[in-house]
């Protein structure tokens, strides 16, 4: 032993390493972090190895290459962190084969492996000693040492750097089986969040059928596991080719993205999505590719980054679902996966939904029929069927046969009280839309104001009153027949509106601006002479002929006089059974009476007649009533008129019979048998103007 104040003798070689080996066991109990060890272990072996540098290297056999993850040492110029080399050309590959140690005196002696004794070379290299890492469980991966001298490894450092390798194994498999375990508690909790977010989903599915809710809903569960500013829901709309916004969380925008704006499928992200049926990731130059207008309101809102998903289910593909945000790069195919997850779940229940909706919508709109046809069933129609056998009605049921089958419009032409209605009513029964609704507006009968919320529908609060929502008449008639009664006296301003759902099958309800489409039918009528009423520019050409596809003009009761005592009886035993009566025969200058008028009222004024006339009659034998109120009666008693207040009175009554008709072949001046001129200069000059004016 050494005296005090005296320096202890080296101790011998063996002696040193086997402290190191101690002292590295014991650094590898106090290093769990691999590049610390190495760092350790570096300072530990610089006494006793020459080396300048060292470092750990994982092969990795199914990509065929070999990896540096840890490195120590000057010499990083070529070898470095992260750097993979192909096994194949590696001297690695031996050691990792043979599971023996590999020294190599001198580099520039050995050609055997290119790649890595090149790189080697390249940062002063000459002798190079690997060592396997090999637990009793399995091969770990290497060791190496370098050293810019030759020949710097010999026997017994070998032997030395296999036992510090052999403890190096055990601390690098360790660390492996910890990071692992790290890795594997990650994924675990990953899956558990998914998990859980899945849950969260079906349950905020089941508790709601609107959209919007459902959206916000969804949305809040992502938000936690996908940061995103923007999410939305789009339907497909297959006939039109495009998706329409039905639901938007976007709570940042400036308000360009709305709901129910609609965009076509080509040319779009979302529309490539419906086209793939992928999930698609776009993120900052990709939106510029996308040349339609919602791909550069996407951009004006300052939206970077998306990941839209298709909605599909069994039967068809709904739509698509969007997640964006205003960071570019923000979403991963990760989330994409999640977000097809829970894709799957919201298209099942936005199908759901809508069948929800479809049928709320059919049995709302079979209340309203309901409502309707009670509403009909409680009006006194004035005819329940044709009656009569003139060559002129024959003529008109032969018109009828032809044109019922098809799906054309048809122009109902007359004087009024003739039948319209009725006819418009067998075209009805004998077309294929027969087991659907007939629906009718009589256009004069509802003010101005209205009648474009009667035909079309209004949303709540689309004007003052309108409380509630409303289907129009368009909607009830879906697939069936629309008669528009009184056609001619639709104001201009609506006229076009009606001209778009004729042509193109579509409107919008007031206050909304989603398009509605409609399978109808349209049957007009009216007394007034459309082509005058053109050319004056009070009615619309373009309507007047989409109208007058197939005109019907019903003859007046007085070119048909042979129909009269069909129709009498008919009516006469129609009020004889409502009041309860018999009537059992109608007097023969009664009914030639009737035959020799010329009905000015048509067959609504022989109607109002008969039943006067069954009213008043006490037995079996129809009476008419008194003489001042029958057809053919001598006028009541009354003083003698001028000249020029009888040829007053008498135009008066044709312009009122005409509804104050001037022109055309059913106007008051071919009624009074004169030209339309002479009978303007006799009404300025016996001072006659309409009412109102």
């Amino acid at each position: 032993m050494a005296s005090p104040g005296r320096p202890e003798p080296p101790l011998p070689a063996a002696v040193e390493r086997y402290r190191a080996l101690l002292q590295v066991s014991e650094s590898i109990a106090s290093h769990r972090d691999l590049p610390d060890l190495l760092r350790s272990l570096a300072e530990l072996l610089h006494r006793l190895v020459s080396f300048d540098f060292i470092c750990l290297t994982f092969p990795d056999p199914a990509r065929g290459v070999v990896k540096v993850q840890i490195l120590e040492g000057l010499l990083t110029t070529r070898i470095r962190p992260g750097v993979e080399i192909p096994m194949a050309e590696n001297v690695r590959q031996l050691v990792w084969e043979n599971q023996e140690p590999l020294v190599i005196s001198n580099l520039e002696d050995d050609s055997r492996f290119p790649i890595a004794g090149d790189l080697l070379k390249q940062d002063g290299v000459k002798s190079l000693c690997l060592l396997p890492l090999t637990t009793a469980h399995r091969r770990v991966g290497a060791m190496a040492l370098g050293s810019v001298e030759t020949s710097a490894y010999d026997a017994a450092d070998l032997e030395f750097l296999r036992q510090v390798a052999a403890q190096v194994a055990v601390a690098v498999d360790n660390a492996l089986n910890s990071q692992s375990a790290q890795i594997y508690q990650q994924e675990l909790a990953r899956e558990r969040d998914r998990l859980r977010l899945l849950l969260e989903v079906n349950n905020a599915l089941v508790s709601t059928l609107d959209l919007h809710q459902l959206l916000r809903a969804i949305s809040g569960c992502l938000r936690r596991v996908m940061n995103h500013d923007y999410a939305s829901l789009a339907l497909y709309e297959p006939a039109a080719q495009q998706l329409r916004l039905h639901a938007l969380d976007f709570p940042q925008g400036k308000g360009l993205l709305q709901e129910e704006m609609a965009f076509p499928i080509e040319g779009t992200p979302s529309g490539q999505v419906i086209v793939t049926r992928q999930p698609l990731i776009v993120s900052g130059g990709d939106l510029d590719r996308y040349k339609a207008t919602v791909s550069q309101l996407f951009i004006a809102e300052g939206l970077r980054s998306g990941c839209i998903v298709p909605l599909i289910t069994a039967n068809r593909t709904i739509g698509t679902m969007s997640l964006s945000s205003l960071r570019p790069g923000a979403f991963t195919q990760e989330d994409a996966d999640l977000l097809m997850r829970v894709a799957n779940q919201v298209a099942i229940a936005i199908e759901n939904a809508l069948a929800y909706r479809e049928i709320a919508n059919l049995k709302n709109q079979l209340a309203d029929e309901k409502l309707y046809l009670e509403e009909e069933i409680r009006t006194e129609y004035t005819f329940e069927e044709i009656v009569g056998e003139s060559p002129a009605l024959k003529h008109v049921l032969s018109q009828l046969e032809t044109v019922a089958p098809t799906d054309s419009s048809v122009l109902i032409l007359g004087e009024t009280g003739t039948g319209k209605e009725v006819i418009a009513r067998a075209i009805h029964d004998l077309s294929p839309r027969r087991e659907r609704t007939f629906v009718k507006v009589n256009c004069a009968a509802i003010p101005t104001g209205l009648l474009e919320s009667e035909l079309f529908g209004h949303e709540k609060g689309a004007f003052t009153g309108a409380i509630a929502q409303k289907a129009g008449r368009f909607e009830l008639a879906h697939r069936g027949t629309l008669f528009l009664d009184e056609v001619g006296d639709i104001p201009l301003e609506l006229q076009p509106k009606l001209l778009r759902v004729l042509q193109e099958k579509e409107f919008e309800r007031l206050g909304s601006t989603r398009t509605q489409r409609v399978d109808v039918r349209v049957v007009a009528a009216t007394n007034r002479d459309l082509t005058r009423m053109v050319d004056d520019r009070e009615f619309r050409s373009d309507l007047y002929y989409r109208l007058n596809v197939f005109p019907i003009m019903v003859p007046p009761l007085r070119e048909r006089a042979e129909d009269v005592p069909l129709l009498v009886r008919y009516f006469a035993q129609k009020h004889a059974r409502r009041m309860d009566r018999r009537i059992e025969s109608i007097p023969s200058e009664e009914m030639e009476a009737l035959t020799q008028y010329s009905w000015p009222g048509n067959v609504r004024e022989l109607e109002n007649l008969i039943e006067r006339a069954v009213i008043l009659s006490r037995g079996p034998t129809l009476h008419l009533p008194r003489p001042e109120n029958r057809p053919g009666g001598e006028p009541s008693v009354a003083s003698p008129l001028t000249l020029e207040a009888a040829e007053r009175e008498h135009i008066l009554r044709a312009l009122h019979d005409t509804r104050w008709v001037i022109s055309g072949v059913h106007g008051a001046a071919a009624r009074l048998g004169m030209k339309r001129t002479t009978l303007q200069s006799r009404m300025a000059k016996l001072g006659i103007t309409r009412p109102g004016r």
